[in-house]
């Protein structure tokens, strides 16, 4: 049995938007004192609640449709609002680490956040297993961030750029391509990924400077001047990361730009769930990169498609839900594997003895330092899939990380 506990700073009712199961108010529980606690910390509200509210749906339906349990023990989740990042999610989490005392952290929407909760939850040698964006660490004092106690089953962030600059090189030949996107941590790693990539690999910025345009976040809801902006550098692409809601006012207000016949590639994050359904029409025909698409045809992902749609749940799956489900299923072989009482350390060490999890994305590992996953990259375009538009996959782009 599941137990689901809020621990909302914004109340019972931002719970409700996104259907969290509440047992009792929301600073009381009746949970079962012997469930293993696990922590979710997702954004509930701002920019990116519908990225949030994805990752509850994957990681709850990992557990529906594996008789609600993890490693055959009873879980009391408790879910906490990560809002847009640090402000509200470090004492969220603060609050899941010292007072609710969880054996496990997952969740985390933002880099920013990442970077933040992950020095809480290693002081406490609790796993953080997070499930999307990670920033590239700084080092602490001069020295490398300790990672032993940090997982995740998604990407960093600099990945899709990455994985795709070679692709757009190929494209724009002697061309160039402008680069935008939001002025905040994820937008950096993101961007940096693919700038860094695309001239290494003797690509042209078409930005007048030679460095990518950030746009101010999350208070920019007009792209429009930046967009024709961009147009006046005569680009041959665009390259851009945006996500959320932020994500479906640039790509409408691109098909409407000076830029519209320009070819939109992106990390994948642009057109993934719930956005491209508010972006309709507007978004046909971006390439975009991604670790997951819902056509691929595994046997894992059909299965997993076919219990999104059985849960009830809109669209597509996405990489969102896909990471949070992969991150309970790692938690289920870890806690299967952990004798006796469930402590963090105990916990952290049965993470890294998981092996080859086999996934909806297709098959991957845990990097042995690193602690993400090596996993295939894939080129996406937004297409007519049957009724609906959907990320369509066009090919295979490469394995990150190669070393």
């Amino acid at each position: 049995m599941v137990h689901s506990r809020s621990r909302l700073c914004r109340g019972v009712a931002a719970a409700a938007t996104v259907g969290l199961l509440i047992t009792g108010a929301a600073c009381s529980s009746t949970a079962d004192a012997g469930a293993v606690r696990v922590g979710l910390l997702v954004s509930l509200s701002g920019t990116y609640a519908t990225v949030g509210e994805d990752m509850q749906r994957g990681f709850r339906l990992y557990l529906d449709t594996h008789d609600s349990t993890l490693g055959g023990r009873k879980v009391d989740l408790i879910v906490a609002d990560e809002g847009d990042g640090p402000a509200t999610a470090v004492p969220a989490a603060q609050k899941l680490l010292e007072r609710d005392r969880v054996v496990a952290l997952t969740g985390l929407v933002g880099g920013a956040t990442v970077d933040k909760v992950q020095a809480l939850t290693t002081e406490r040698k609790i796993p953080l297993l997070g499930a999307n964006a990670r920033p590239a660490f700084a080092p602490v004092g001069g020295k490398p961030r300790d990672l032993a106690y940090t997982w995740h089953t998604s990407y960093n962030s600099d990945e899709p750029g990455i994985a795709i600059a070679e692709y757009v090189k190929a494209q724009v030949g002697a061309g160039t391509v402008y680069a935008i996107g939001p002025d905040y941590q994820g937008g950096y790693d993101e961007l940096r990924g693919f700038t860094d990539t695309f001239t290494r690999l003797g690509g042209k910025l078409a930005n007048p400077d030679g460095k990518a345009l950030f746009t101010p976040f999350p208070t920019t809801e007009n792209f429009l001047p930046y967009l024709n902006q961009a147009a006046k550098t005569k680009p041959k692409a665009v390259y851009a990361f945006y996500a959320g809601a932020a994500a479906v006012a640039f790509v409408k207000q691109y098909a409407q730009s000076d830029l519209a016949d320009v070819p939109l590639y992106a990390a994948g994050f642009l057109t993934e769930g719930s956005v491209l359904t508010a972006q309709g029409p507007a978004a046909t025909g971006i390439r975009n990169v991604l670790n997951y698409s819902p056509t691929l045809g595994n046997q894992a992902n059909q299965e997993f498609v076919a219990a999104w749609s059985a849960a009830g749940h809109p669209g597509q799956p996405t990489t969102f839900a896909m990471a949070s489900y992969d991150a309970a299923a790692v938690l289920d072989r870890a806690l299967a594997a952990v004798d006796g009482e469930v402590t963090g350390e105990k916990l952290n060490a049965a993470i890294g003895q998981v092996g080859r999890v086999v996934s909806p994305r297709g098959d991957w590992q845990f990097h042995p330092s690193e602690h993400r996953p090596v996993q295939r990259w894939y080129l996406r375009e937004v297409k007519t899939d049957g009724p609906v538009l959907s990320n369509v996959l066009v090919q295979d782009l490469t394995t990150l990380p190669t070393t």
